[in-house]
């Protein structure tokens, strides 16, 4: 059964309208994630919004005014924050873009709520989630990254920790190096995946930023920017890779309406009858004028004609036709029975 009082989406409507870019920074303490992160506040997307679990926005140049560093007390508030961002007050804002930093710090502090459940439950202070714990937990911590990074429609970055080198298991396989992700599922929900670090380059130190993991051709795995890289050079290598002509800035004025509006079956409007168009019909039918003053009185309460309501110009309109077809059966039917007197010879022959 159809739900006739929530509006149908036009799926026409959801085609892309604006590009945007969702990239994740992996890097070690110190390698410039944070700074990178606050460079989407110069890229033209309108007004950015960090929602800040290492509560270190503060240090950033032009926090408060430039863009807003919210900042997260406790792990349990992201979800909230977000909604309040996305679909909250917080749209009067206005935000065009938004920023994790950091997805380790909330993935951490809630895996260690888990831990800890698993102990105190089962009094073991050595215990670790089962399989099925960590794959439930993942789901539910999964879904503040499928709101920011998918919901939002907007430009993301999200910041990750990279733990200390050698710490950290990576293999090698025939597209590329391969990050566990903190166990978290992080390279799903990104565009691109890109690790900084300071690397020694012709006897200077610079900062890398290399892709390590790609969903969009513009950005290939191995593919590098080197020095003082901002967002805003990541979005003009992929403008000019994809020769798209959707806009960074904002979306393209919408070709076809949101919603798809319910087509009402037509319905026929019989036209109405005149008191006049009654009189006259009768006369046709072999009726006087006086027979339909009679009807108005006896059927409506109504002596004169003319004041008669639409709806009883068709009562009576009705009830003559009927009355005229009864007539015209009756005629019908006597006429179709046998003279008397050839009656009488049918059946003196008979005899």
């Amino acid at each position: 059964m159809s739900n006739t009082t929530k509006p149908r989406i036009n799926p026409l409507s959801r085609r892309p309208r604006q590009q945007r870019l969702v990239l994740a920074v992996r890097g070690g303490a110190g390698a410039g994630k944070s700074w990178f992160l606050r460079s989407l506040a110069e890229a033209g997307l309108g007004r950015l919004c960090i929602f800040d679990m290492e509560r270190k926005t503060r240090l950033l140049a032009g926090v408060g005014n430039h863009f807003d560093g919210l900042e997260i007390e406790h792990p349990d508030e992201l979800p909230e924050f977000i909604d309040w961002a996305l679909s909250g007050e917080g749209q009067e804002q206005n935000y065009g873009c938004f920023g994790l930093d950091s997805w380790a710090a909330y993935f951490s502090a809630k895996h260690a709520e888990t831990i800890k459940a698993v102990r105190d439950r089962t009094g073991d202070p050595l215990a670790q989630p089962s399989a099925e714990e960590l794959a439930a937990d993942q789901m539910v911590l999964q879904g503040v990254l499928r709101r920011l990074c998918m919901e939002s429609g907007k430009s993301v970055v999200i910041v990750d920790q990279i733990p200390a080198k050698g710490k950290e298991s990576k293999e090698d396989n025939e597209v590329g190096r391969v990050l566990p992700m903190t166990a978290s599922g992080l390279e799903y929900f990104v565009d691109v995946m890109v690790e900084v670090s300071l690397q020694e380059r012709d006897g200077e130190i610079v900062r890398v930023f290399q892709v390590v993991k790609s969903n969009s051709p513009a950005f290939e795995v191995g593919f590098e920017l080197t020095g003082s890289v901002t967002f805003s050079d990541f979005l003009e290598h992929m403008k000019r890779e994809h020769g798209t002509d959707l806009p960074v800035e904002a979306p393209k004025p919408a070709a076809v309406p949101e919603t798809i509006e319910e087509k009402q079956p037509l319905t026929l409007v019989q036209p109405q009858m005149t008191v006049q168009e009654l009189v006259e019909k009768a006369e046709r039918l072999g009726f006087k004028q006086a027979d339909v003053v009679t009807g108005a009185r006896v059927y409506h309460n109504q002596p004169n004609i003319y004041r008669l309501t639409p709806e009883q110009v068709a009562d009576l309109d009705r009830r003559m036709t009927a009355r005229a077809e009864r007539v015209k059966m009756a005629q019908t039917t006597e006429e179709e029975k046998p003279a008397p007197r050839a009656q009488a010879a049918r059946n003196l022959k008979r005899a």
